[in-house]
């Protein structure tokens, strides 16, 4: 009886003598209140207990003892632990077992011990700590947690579980309002579709949206990766942006660029600033100042100075234009297996259901300028297909074979292991072959055949209203005569660069001149135009 009356004693000078708790509200073990309840800022209210022991440690100290069903309110938190120890001098309490947090429903922790520093508002949990938001859920073995500012702080790993994504790293600080986790050192992200290693990001658990601000590692499902130094990527809309020459590797082809955004939903990207694509299948470069690309469809749109060069061994062919556009060519003429004569064009198309690196073409169009080490050409457009490997060349065309100039309405080029193997001439064809200042060899007709061997022109035949100047040379190649003839059909070989022959097939007629008696000057086929001035020297030109 002298124990029990002696606990009571203490018991109401616990509540008479603790500043911290002078408004808590004490529930009895049959769940009557026992004390009047207030709500403070700062101070802490005891909303319920099955028990409640108080010790006075020394003058100053009071130590308030909580067990079962433990409910403490601070402002708008809420408290919730299996018991606690509340010290008055030093302003905490600690609290043990299933351990809960409610911050203002706007976070909830858990875990299995906490020691809470009551002025400052500041929470340090261990044993199996668990934060969730209701999008994403923090697990950790030690958190520290401000009140004031919403901010959980994590060091010694943890792993934040949002849908089917995982993100796990060495550290850790977690802003409640924003729902945004800022992670540092091995962090990767694991999910279904992606995975993402890096040394510091920054996470939204709401928008799932993924911010970088370090050296950056992705691979999404499709086996695409992406490296990056800055940007952002929502898992959930599928689309990113990524700053600071991102590198993306898709299948056999790898875009570089200073900065690169692509919306996966609508499988579409856009690189803008000194692009570099490579596609290691097609054998091609493109470098251009901006590109768009239908990643579902295939196809790449490069403007802003694009420049396109296809690798061969030891003459690769640069190509440049105002715009540049590639796709697939069964997307072109359709989808069935059927070949097609395309007898404009002149080509023979062979669709295929199966893909294959012939699947392409490529179009440039507006200033168009090629060039390798044995060919140059310009023209308004062109045409190129992986299939038969022409080039169709439209509006005004010119090309430039070492000595020789071909021109007409539309040429095409036809190539063999990506050298000129032969060219097709059709409407106003002309052929000029320079011998020296002011002395050009000059064939015209309707439709002209030329044949090359070795990047050089072998042979050509002109037909329909064929015309030629020649100059004949005799065997120390002094000129001593010029042939000026017509014919319906020619055929002119050359060797060393130079004409050598030409060779009437139907009735000729014409004038062979003394080389004295005429000017050269004044010998030229009507339309004719030597164009070495539009000609490109060397493909640095083409970078300009």
């Amino acid at each position: 009886m002298r124990y029990t009356k002696l606990f009571c004693c203490l018991l109401l000078a616990g509540f008479l003598i603790s500043p911290l708790f002078s408004s808590a509200q004490v529930v009895s073990p049959t769940g009557q209140a026992i004390a009047p309840a207030q709500d403070t800022l700062t101070d802490i209210e005891i909303l319920e207990s099955r028990h409640l022991t108080i010790l006075k440690a020394d003058d100053s100290t009071t130590l308030q003892i909580l067990a079962g069903n433990v409910r403490l309110k601070q402002g708008n938190s809420l408290f919730y632990c299996d018991s606690c120890v509340v010290n008055n001098n030093a302003k905490t309490f600690e609290a043990w077992g299933n351990v809960h947090i409610n911050d203002s429903d706007t976070a909830h922790i858990y875990s299995r011990h906490l020691r809470y520093l009551i002025d400052r508002k500041l929470a340090y949990l261990d044993g199996g700590v668990r934060l969730t938001d209701g999008k994403g859920t923090l697990t950790t073995p030690d958190l520290e947690y401000d009140m004031t500012s919403n901010i959980g702080i994590y060091k010694n790993g943890g792993k934040v579980i949002n849908k089917k994504s995982v993100l796990t790293s060495k550290e850790g600080y977690y802003y409640a309002d924003l729902r945004d986790v800022y992670f540092k050192n091995n962090v990767e992200l694991k999910d279904p579709a992606y995975y993402i290693r890096t040394d510091s990001l920054l996470y939204n658990t709401q928008t799932q949206t993924t911010r970088f601000i370090s050296q950056t590692f992705i691979r999404d499902s499709s086996g695409r990766t992406i490296e990056t130094r800055e940007g952002y990527y929502n898992l959930q809309t599928g689309k990113a942006e990524f700053g600071q020459r991102p590198i993306i590797r898709d299948g056999k082809t790898t875009i570089i660029a200073n900065r690169i955004a692509f919306d996966d939903s609508a499988g579409t990207s856009q690189a803008v600033g000194n692009v570099i694509i490579i596609d290691s299948a097609q054998g091609t470069t493109i470098l251009a100042g901006e590109v768009f690309r239908d990643n579902k469809k295939d196809r790449t749109l490069a403007t802003r100075k694009p420049l396109m060069i296809v690798k061969q061994d030891n003459d690769s062919i640069y190509i440049t234009a105002d715009t540049l556009f590639t796709a697939r060519l069964t997307d072109l003429y359709g989808t069935k297996d059927s070949v097609v004569k395309d007898t404009v064009k002149g080509a023979t198309v062979i669709n295929v259901k199966n893909k294959d690196s012939t699947d392409r073409y490529f179009e440039a169009y507006r200033h168009v300028r090629i060039f390798s080490d044995s060919l140059q050409a310009i023209c308004d457009s062109v045409f190129y297909s992986f299939k038969d490997s022409i080039f169709r060349l439209f509006q005004k065309p010119v090309i430039w074979a070492k000595e020789s100039q071909i021109t007409g309405d539309t040429v095409l080029v036809f190539t063999k292991n990506k050298k000129a193997d032969q060219v097709k001439v059709f409407e106003n064809s002309f052929l000029v072959n320079r011998m020296d200042p002011e002395i050009y060899n000059q064939v015209k007709s309707t439709r002209m055949d030329a044949y090359f061997r070795d990047g050089s022109i072998d042979s050509v035949r002109a037909a329909g209203f064929a015309e030629c100047i020649y100059y004949i040379q005799d065997e120390d190649s002094a000129y001593t005569g010029i042939n000026e003839s017509k014919c319906d059909l020619m055929d002119i070989y050359f060797a060393n660069d130079a004409l050598q022959k030409v060779v009437f097939r139907s009735k000729v007629t014409g004038t062979i001149w003394p080389i004295r008696q005429k000017d050269p000057k004044d010998m030229r086929l009507e339309n004719f135009q030597w164009l070495e001035e539009r000609r490109p020297k060397t493909k640095y030109e083409l970078f300009e």
